[in-house]
């Protein structure tokens, strides 16, 4: 058994390097490019109203509930979108891409991002156009729909539709479940089986009442965490605001060396510092590799463009202002001279470190364990969702598959809590990154729909 584990450890191990190497990281963003430059860069020139049409929206009435409807309101769409890709990449993930690539990693996370918010916007618009609608009124779809409805590539929507369901157990449950084991312990002391078994009880209550729960619930608890960390790192920004200029200078000289690390070529540190921030902002805003989509197709939202702007905003949240406060607390904490996260016993203590350093007492790792918690609960709840359009898909739409699924994604959580499946998450980290090849070809053959669409939208003057 030990021999079968560890070849397979081997060839995951293989597939992981090509799958978030650099030839895919290109195509990640570089796709996102294409089409930015296509469409005239919109998520540049029309920020403003972008950001009045999502941001601004929240501050309407209609905006906010969606009681007595059958479907997601855009925000609780997008909210159920961000319960999944806010989570520990986001604290540890970002960390661990600064100690392996420098400060100059962020500069290239913000790239990826800046340049993911057109990708995102461009799977949402396909997702809102191609997406079904069942006997009740209910809205679902997802990449694997504008795959096989938009190319007539039914394999490839399959494809899509596997890997992401098998994904949904590791790296939407099992590695979560870790996270919020280890959290519930250093705050309360529970024990691992206890908390999984809480875990449980918890992701059972929302999922079985469908996707209109969990909507309802994300939209709910995601501005909540969000606010809440932002808040730390605002402070964290305050107490060290001296520093600040230093720090951005800092990220752009690094994200710029040529400097030969360790006797390697000529530029090397900046090779290195490229690939850890387009792996950690493609990995944290999940843009390119057709989450998302899913949770945004099940929106009330009309028109594609109006819930592809959600995208935007989405990422936006995601990696420019969350994962950015991780960032400036790691470099304005002074963590990084420590050389290694080995030496605080990992990424995410080392996150919680850094907090320590800025924050008064012991409170920057009391908001480390608690937002750690948050992350990990939505992130759950959000792939929960994702994983079940997927297997309904698969089994069309067969309600016995689809309860059979919720309820090992139940039992799986306790699993992930009680420490084990340290495999699962790599093979779903690999999956995780599988997942965009499908959902990449139809971006790019698909190209000219989102293109004439946004197009089409803002020649409207009431767009404008």
């Amino acid at each position: 058994m030990e021999k079968l584990i560890e070849a397979i450890t081997s060839v995951n191990s293989a597939i992981n390097g090509v799958v978030w190497g650099p030839v895919m990281l290109v195509l990640l963003v570089g796709t996102g490019a294409y089409l930015t430059i296509r469409t005239g860069c919109i998520q540049a020139t029309k920020f403003g109203y972008i950001w009045r049409r999502t941001f601004g929206s929240l501050f309407k009435k209609s905006g906010k509930s969606s009681k007595g409807t059958k479907n997601l309101t855009a925000f609780e769409a997008v909210s159920t979108a961000l319960a999944s890709t806010v989570g520990t990449g986001n604290i540890a993930g970002v960390t661990g891409a600064i100690f392996a690539g420098g400060p100059g990693a962020v500069f290239w996370m913000w790239v990826a991002a800046f340049f993911g918010m057109f990708t995102k916007f461009s799977e949402i618009v396909l997702a809102v156009k191609y997406r079904q609608v069942d006997k009740n009124g209910v809205h679902y779809g997802g990449p694997m729909y504008y795959i096989e409805k938009g190319l007539g590539m039914k394999w490839l929507a399959v494809l899509f539709a596997l890997l992401a369901g098998l994904a949904s157990f590791g790296i939407g449950n099992i590695a979560q479940g870790a996270e919020i084991s280890s959290s519930l312990q250093n705050l309360f002391g529970i024990s691992g089986l206890a908390a999984g078994i809480i875990l449980a009880v918890i992701v059972a209550v929302v999922i079985l009442g469908g996707a209109k729960r969990i909507g309802q619930f994300a939209s709910y608890l995601v501005p909540f965490m969000a606010i809440f960390y932002i808040i730390a790192g605002v402070a964290i920004i305050i107490l060290r605001i001296t520093d600040v200029p230093a720090a951005f200078a800092t990220i752009f000289r690094s994200a710029f060396s040529m400097e030969a690390v360790g006797g390697g070529i000529f530029g090397y540190a900046m090779m290195v510092a490229m690939r850890q921030g387009f792996a950690r902002g493609v990995f944290s805003n999940e843009a390119g590799l057709g989450s998302a989509p899913i949770a945004h197709a099940a929106s009330d939202t009309k028109d594609p463009v109006e819930q592809g702007m959600w995208g935007v905003f989405e990422v936006f949240v995601d990696t420019i202002i969350i994962c950015t406060i991780t960032a400036m607390a790691v470099i304005l904490s002074g963590v990084l001279e420590a050389g290694s996260t080995d030496v605080f016993g990992g990424n995410g203590a080392a996150a919680a470190a850094a907090f320590n350093a800025i924050l008064p007492g012991s409170i920057g790792g009391i908001v480390l364990q608690i937002s750690l918690l948050l992350f990990s609960l939505t992130t759950i709840l959000g792939w929960s969702y994702y994983g079940e359009c997927c297997w309904r898909y698969l089994s069309h739409g067969s309600k016995a598959v689809n309860l059979l699924y919720k309820l090992v994604f139940i039992a799986v959580c306790v699993v992930g809590a009680t420490g084990s499946g340290a495999l699962m998450w790599d093979i779903s980290d690999t999956l995780n990154g599988m997942m965009a090849i499908p959902n990449l070809i139809a971006l790019l053959l698909m190209s000219g729909t989102v293109i004439k669409i946004t197009r089409d939208y803002f020649k409207n003057p009431l767009h404008r």
